[in-house]
C-alpha cells in the first residue's frame, strides 16, 4: 500500500484538475485529490475544463501540473480535451482514465503523447501510485527546465550530465566516449527534455546532417547508449520513438 506521506511530500505544492460528467465520482475523486494537493479542481466536461485550464493560468501565471481526465464525456471528449491542451500547453502531464469499452479511443491518446492510464472502475490506490509518479516527473521536468535556462549542461540524474557544446557525457565523475552517432542522438533528444521523438523525427534529423539512420539501427544504437547511461534514461514509446528521462534519487 502506498505511504500518503510519501505522496504528499511530492504534491503539496502542486494543482491538478479532474474532468469527469459523472457527478458522484467527480466529487468524491476531488475530494481525496484535496487531501494532497495544494489545489484540486474539477470540471464536468472538456468544455468546461478548457475553460478553467485558461481562467487557471490568467489568475497563476501557470498552468495545472496534472489534468486526470475521463475519455466519455459531452461536448469534448478526452481525445479532443488533449488534443486542445497539447495546443495550448504541449508539455502537460494527463492522466486518462478509461473504462474497458474506450478502447478505440486509446490509440489516438498514444499518439498524442499519452503514457499515464488508469482502468474504470477507479482503484484508488492505483490512481494515487500514478499520481505519484507523474508528481515525481513534474518536479523532474522542473529541475530540467531550470538547468537548461542557466546553462547548456542537461542533468541527467544526481552524478551524470550531457554538456550540448561539448558532447562530453559525464558518468560518476568520468568521461564516457561516444560515438559520433550517439553524440547526433543526445543532441537530438536534449533539445528539449521530456520531448518524445518519433523514429521519423529522428531519420529526418540524421538525413539533415548527410547521415542515414533507419528504424533498425535506431533500435541498436539505443541499445547501445542505453550501456552508457543512466539507467532508465532513454524511455522508448512503443511504436512512437524515444526521450530522455532524468532520473533523481528521492
Amino acid at each position: 500500500m502506498l505511504n500518503s506521506k510519501e505522496l504528499l511530500s511530492h504534491t503539496k505544492n502542486l494543482s491538478v484538475l479532474f474532468v469527469e460528467d459523472h457527478e458522484e465520482l467527480r466529487e468524491n475523486t476531488r475530494d481525496i485529490l484535496k487531501k494532497f494537493f495544494n489545489q484540486a479542481d474539477s470540471a464536468i466536461n472538456g468544455e468546461d475544463a478548457i475553460r478553467k485550464y485558461k481562467e487557471f493560468h490568467s489568475k497563476e501565471s501557470k498552468y495545472y501540473d496534472i489534468i486526470l481526465s475521463d475519455i466519455q464525456m459531452p461536448k469534448l471528449n478526452g481525445v479532443e480535451l488533449v488534443e486542445n491542451i497539447y495546443n495550448i500547453n504541449p508539455k502537460q502531464i494527463v492522466i486518462i482514465i478509461s473504462a474497458y469499452d474506450d478502447t478505440k479511443y486509446l490509440l489516438p491518446l498514444v499518439n498524442l503523447g499519452i503514457e499515464q492510464f488508469i482502468k474504470k472502475p477507479i482503484d484508488y490506490q492505483d490512481l494515487l501510485k500514478v499520481l505519484l509518479n507523474a508528481s515525481k516527473n513534474v518536479q523532474l521536468s522542473n529541475i530540467v527546465n531550470t538547468n537548461h535556462n542557466k546553462a547548456s549542461v542537461v542533468k541527467l540524474n544526481d552524478s551524470s550530465t550531457f554538456n550540448k557544446e561539448t558532447n562530453i557525457l559525464q558518468v560518476n565523475s568520468e568521461i564516457v566516449p561516444l560515438t559520433k552517432y550517439e553524440i547526433i542522438f543526445l543532441q537530438l533528444l536534449s533539445e528539449n527534455i521530456g520531448k518524445i521523438y518519433s523514429n521519423d523525427d529522428i531519420t529526418t534529423h540524421y538525413n539533415s546532417l548527410n547521415e542515414n539512420l533507419d528504424i533498425v539501427n535506431i533500435r541498436k544504437l539505443v541499445s547501445k547508449l542505453r550501456k552508457k547511461l543512466p539507467q532508465e534514461c532513454i524511455k522508448s514509446i512503443y511504436a512512437i520513438g524515444y526521450r530522455i528521462v532524468p532520473t533523481f534519487e528521492n
